[in-house]
């Protein structure tokens, strides 16, 4: 079957890795080297270790981790992580926090599928928990999924949100981070006309592509230059004979970690390098900052081709969201039906992926929220990864969130002397079809 034996070979080559990393540390870890006491030793077992477990978690799902919190009353509450709605391509998952009372805010997390794993928002879980009940998307790992589950493109993807959106009733927060960020929107709208009770209270969107030619980057550089054809051959693989979805057609997640690390190759090289030499020296631990974020960074899972090529093709070539050209099963979604959901933004002042004009043009698609209901936060200095889940997220970022959450808290009308205060950020237009082309 056609491009199974390039699936297998890419996993061939991580497995391959994954074993010489093991071979070198055992080897070089031989008592009898000490004996001749060379430093040689040493560096190859260093290297070793941490080559057999970077390539060992690359097909490994990360666990969430989360075993309790502190909450007010002075005790370390349990966490549990329950799975409250069940597809095919994806669950809704809840953390269930034993023996608290229900919180005022209630939250949808939607976690990106780019090729890594709902966990990558669990520092954004876990800061979230003690002021929130939480929940979140968990997708699925496409190689696992059989091709009798049938397709899974954005359209699905976004009435998956939909259901997921109507299971957790109209008082819910959704704040959806990255890729999510259109689809998040569309759902919305979709909501507001097919079923308005059910839309939620309000909407942040975090550092997402909902008009990707805002402002260019290297994603939207590629996403230019590349034709869909080309990028189908390119990138599109079918799923070895190993797995459940054997035959699925997927963008490899392996393919999208080698994007990944290939735009920031220095960076990374240099990491890996401190590593080794903390390593052989004797000063690292398993659990420090480096295997912290790379036992993350590096655990990847595959997407469906069509969910993958449908977002090129359509949220970044065609601008369908951008232009609300949006359409679900032949009927538009038209964003402008969204009127009673708050809107608020988020962008990174250095974010290299979804750059600062991309998110904030969702504020102007929304024509029926008034201005008092719509808001944006540009945090300076701060990449793609800060404004969810570093320090720019949690010294600056999450209280801006929590206060926006609370400010809706009660309902409160659009006409309120509350909404009438708030402070609303410039709206940033889109550039001229001339500008943009330069």
């Amino acid at each position: 079957m056609k491009n199974i034996m390039s699936y297998d070979l890419m996993e061939t080559v991580r497995n391959t890795n994954e074993w010489m990393g093991a071979s070198a540390r055992a080897m070089a870890s031989y008592p009898i080297w000490g004996l001749t006491p060379h430093p040689m030793f040493k560096v190859m077992s260093a290297w070793g270790r941490v080559t057999e477990r970077s390539f060992a978690r690359m097909v490994i799902k990360p666990d969430w981790g989360i075993v309790s919190i502190a909450a007010d009353d002075g005790r370390d509450h349990l966490v549990e992580v329950e799975t409250v709605m069940d597809k095919p391509f994806g669950s809704l998952i809840h953390f269930n926090v034993h023996g608290r009372e229900p919180m005022a805010r209630r939250v949808l997390l939607v976690a990106p599928m780019s090729g890594h794993y709902a966990t990558l928002l669990r520092s954004t879980v876990t800061s979230l928990l003690p002021d929130a009940d939480v929940w979140i998307t968990d997708w699925h790992n496409a190689r696992d999924i059989p091709v009798s589950a049938g397709k899974f493109d954005i359209e699905d993807y976004t009435l998956y949100l939909v259901d997921f959106m109507k299971e957790l009733g109209p008082d819910t927060n959704v704040i959806a981070v990255c890729q999510p960020a259109p689809l998040a929107l569309a759902a919305t709208a979709y909501l507001a006309e097919e079923d308005p009770a059910a839309q939620p209270r309000t909407l942040t969107l975090i550092g997402g592509p909902i008009d990707p030619d805002a402002a260019a980057t290297e994603v939207t550089d590629f996403g230019r230059r590349v034709t869909m054809g080309q990028l189908e051959q390119m990138v599109i693989q079918r799923v070895g004979f190993k797995y459940k979805g054997a035959g699925r057609l997927v963008y490899p997640g392996l393919m999208q970690l080698a994007s990944f690390i290939s735009m920031n190759m220095d960076k990374h090289t240099q990491a890996f390098k401190e590593k080794i030499w903390n390593e052989a020296s004797g000063e690292a631990t398993v659990l420090d900052k480096h295997y912290r974020f790379y036992d993350e960074y590096l655990a990847v899972m595959d997407m469906t081709a069509e969910f993958y090529l449908s977002t090129v093709d359509r949220i970044f070539k065609g601008l369908e969201i951008a232009e609300n050209r949006f359409e679900i099963n032949g009927k538009l979604v038209d964003i402008g039906k969204i009127t009673s959901v708050a809107i608020k933004t988020v962008e990174g002042e250095k974010d290299d992926i979804s750059a600062p004009g991309q998110c904030v043009a969702a504020l102007d698609l929304c024509t029926g929220v008034p201005d008092a209901m719509k808001n944006n936060h540009l945090e300076p200095e701060a990449g793609h990864y800060g404004i969810f889940a570093g320090s720019h997220w949690r010294s600056n970022i999450r209280p801006l969130v929590l206060d926006f959450i609370d400010e809706y808290a009660d309902g409160a009308e659009q006409t309120s002397p509350k909404a009438k205060a708030a402070t609303v950020t410039p709206i940033r237009k889109k550039p001229s079809a001339k500008k943009a082309s330069a």
